[in-house]
């Protein structure tokens, strides 16, 4: 059984260095993370890049999604980040009101255009008027609960069964419901759901992998806070000439983080 063995490094618990990406790197060829043009076997320099702090994950903007209709090329599609606006006060809302269908249509139709669709000039109000940042982390989580595919929009079908599913028909409601979709990202199974719901949402429909400047993005977002081997992951992404992941490798990537101890101590490869 082949086991990779701690650095000196590791044992006086100083920070990751040149030795453990390559360990590291070990792991990331067993999880199926080939590279596409033969260059697996990389000699990687530049360690000092793992000393800098991990900055603010931001999710690149992607390409609109094709319409019938002419749109504002100025319009930017809403991204995903861990950014929260500040929130107004709204009007109280009486808990005993029952949830109206016919409420919540009427409040869809203040983002909706022409095509009964919350495009991306429509979400930017909308995430205004809630008071989250477009790139908020929650936004994606909202997007999950809508079962929505497609970043950015939302149709009347995926608005009215995602909102009745959180009984808002209405801003303030959804507001109350803020901390609530928050702490779904601290539930490992429901945490585990978006993950692999973020990789469909986030790939362009007509490609089966996501790109990966896409994918360092998405995954900065949604593990660059809360697994300590990241920076690591993420330097021996940047390095490679990987050009996409695919959805098994999506998923691998997730399963490492939550089966690998931090000091790499309980990693075998045989085992990977």
């Amino acid at each position: 059984m082949l086991t990779i063995s701690r650095s000196p490094a590791q044992r006086r618990g100083q920070r990751y260095g040149l030795e453990d990406i390559k360990n590291v790197s070990q792991t990331l060829d067993r999880l199926n993370l080939v590279d596409l043009n033969g260059q697996s076997d990389r000699v990687y320099t530049d360690s000092a890049r793992l000393n800098q702090p991990f900055g603010n994950p931001v999710m690149p903007v992607k390409k609109k999604r094709k319409s019938s209709g002419s749109e504002d090329p100025s319009i930017r599609k809403c991204k995903i980040t861990s950014y929260c606006r500040t929130q107004t006060p709204g009007r109280l809302i009486n808990p005993e009101d029952q949830f109206s269908s016919k409420k919540c249509l009427a409040w869809f139709f203040e983002y909706a255009g022409p095509d009964d669709v919350v495009g991306p000039e429509g979400m930017e109000k909308f995430c205004e008027d809630i008071g989250v940042e477009p790139e908020n982390i929650i936004m994606l989580v909202l997007a999950w609960k809508l079962e929505a595919p497609n970043m950015g929009f939302f149709t009347k079908e995926e608005w009215l069964k995602g909102m009745t599913s959180l009984q808002c028909d209405c801003t303030e409601r959804l507001q109350g419901k803020l901390d609530y979709l928050r702490s779904q990202l601290n539930d490992a199974a429901v945490f585990r759901n978006i993950y692999r719901y973020a990789f469909d949402f986030a790939r362009d429909k007509d490609q089966r992998s996501l790109d990966m400047d896409t994918a360092k993005s998405m995954l900065a977002l949604l593990l660059g806070r809360t697994w300590p081997l990241f920076p690591v992951f993420h330097q021996f992404l940047e390095q490679s000439k990987y050009k996409v992941m695919n959805k098994d490798q999506w998923y691998n990537v997730l399963e490492f983080s939550r089966t690998v101890n931090s000091d790499l101590s309980n990693y075998d490869e045989d085992g990977a």
